[in-house]
């Protein structure tokens, strides 16, 4: 039940919470538009980063009851201070019967399929990227993980992550993307492009710390971080560029309803990563794709997709939709 309860209020806050920021913008001020995503995304890991420090701290000293307790506590207040703020937002309404005729209209199917076929190459970025929790996890464990002289379970690492959005954000918002806007126009396209084969570049490092494992070496865990920097760095410019763009290239009334499609593109990658590892089983529960094989198949597979995606971003034709702006009037 707790789980289903979750899974229902992620389900519904999710493509929301995502469409609603967008919301507060128009044609006016739609280039702030990519940092407040950026900034939306950095709260988002803020959250993830002390959850994963207090979580536990709060299990080990206080038990159960307290670990999840403090959590829906915090939760109780982010809503009333969400509600408390109602007439400060813009708030554009639910479009009812315009949603359903604009949704199966020429315009609004098209809109779907479009993004539909980008969503299908982000959704190989998650297979990849999630394995962060499960076969980089299992790996660690045949590495040596003193790190400046402290000894990291396998599964620390993965703290690494939200650390690095936080730093990473603010760094390639105000000065890599700017850097790399004077050499050429970088667009979202373009950016998903880039991140996409920085994805490649992080599945080599586990790769190659798999054949290093294989032939009998104990490889540094510090080599394993070098991989969580370049993949971070690849989920900065995947995964918040596709949730602005997502947002743009929507109609108006389709804003939330194409967010939960992206939201859609997580599972899919998941899925298929779990597909690959069912297939791949042998009767005797051991793996036809063994060791340094598994890294390599993933990894050229986000390089066959990141080539592909190149191509299809070439021909891509959209549409931008930003909501009109209406003044306010006193009363």
């Amino acid at each position: 039940m707790g789980l289903g309860l979750i899974a229902l209020g992620a389900g519904g806050i999710k493509p929301c919470v995502s469409a609603h920021l967008g919301d507060q913008f128009g044609r006016s001020n739609q280039g702030l538009l990519s940092r407040a995503f950026s900034w939306f995304y950095f709260s988002v890991n803020l959250g993830a980063f002390v959850s994963t420090l207090a979580t536990p701290w709060l299990l080990q000293h206080y038990g159960s009851s307290v670990a999840f307790g403090v959590p829906g506590v915090l939760m109780l207040i982010a809503t009333l201070v969400f509600w408390a703020g109602r007439h400060k937002f813009v708030h554009i309404p639910a479009g009812g019967r315009r949603f359903i005729k604009e949704a199966f209209s020429k315009a609004g199917l098209g809109v779907l399929a479009r993004l539909g076929v980008v969503y299908l190459f982000v959704a190989v970025f998650w297979a990849l990227f999630d394995q962060t929790a499960s076969s980089w996890v299992l790996q660690a464990q045949q590495m040596d993980r003193n790190l400046f002289g402290i000894e990291l379970l396998p599964a620390q690492i993965q703290a690494a992550n939200p650390l690095l959005v936080l730093l990473l954000i603010p760094l390639f918002s105000y000065h890599i993307y700017p850097a790399i806007d004077r050499c050429f126009v970088l667009t979202p396209l373009r950016k998903m492009s880039i991140g996409l084969f920085l994805t490649v570049l992080a599945f080599t490092i586990p790769t190659g710390i798999q054949l290093s494992i294989e032939a009998g070496g104990v490889p540094s865990i510090a080599w394993q971080l070098l991989a969580y920097v370049i993949i971070t760095s690849a989920e900065v410019m995947v995964s918040i560029t596709c949730l602005e763009f997502s947002y743009t290239q929507a109609p108006k009334t389709m804003k939330s309803f194409v967010m939960a499609f992206f939201m859609l593109s997580i599972s899919l990658g998941n899925l298929f990563t779990s597909a690959v590892n069912f297939f791949i089983q042998n009767p005797d529960g051991s793996s036809k794709l063994a060791g340094a094989d598994y890294f390599i198949f993933f990894t050229l597979l986000m390089l066959g997709t990141s080539m592909l995606f190149v191509l299809v971003a070439r021909y891509y034709q959209g549409e931008t939709y930003m909501h009109e702006e209406q003044p306010d009037f006193p009363g």
